[in-house]
């Protein structure tokens, strides 16, 4: 499984809604997510440059991808940022791919 991490804001129509009808909205983000496939890590409220933080895990990233997107569509988020992240360990098997893939490497103008 793969672990990403999304950020994001609300809409106006967003902060709007929950005003009217204060409510936790983890659950609905759980039934979206995994409704789609993933499975939630995390989901945090957040203040500063975004609203919300998701740590999700899916086989796939077009899974989390394909959430976020309906939710998008539906007007509630926007500025959406959605990043790969990795145990220190699967960083480790990143590393060594790198290592070898650095044997091939030519740096411009050496020959």
């Amino acid at each position: 499984m793969i672990r990403l991490v999304t950020r994001g804001r609300f809409t106006h129509e967003y902060a709007k809604g929950l005003v009217a009808a204060p409510e936790d909205r983890e659950p609905a983000v759980r039934k979206l997510i995994e409704g789609a496939g993933g499975k939630i890590v995390s989901f945090y409220f957040t203040t500063g440059d975004s609203d919300f933080l998701l740590i999700s895990e899916a086989n796939d990233a077009e899974t989390i991808i394909a959430a976020l997107l309906a939710t998008a569509a539906a007007g509630a988020i926007s500025n959406v940022t959605t990043a790969r992240a990795w145990t220190g360990a699967e960083f480790k098997a990143v590393a060594k791919k790198a290592s070898k893939a650095a044997t091939f490497y030519r740096a411009p103008g050496k020959s």
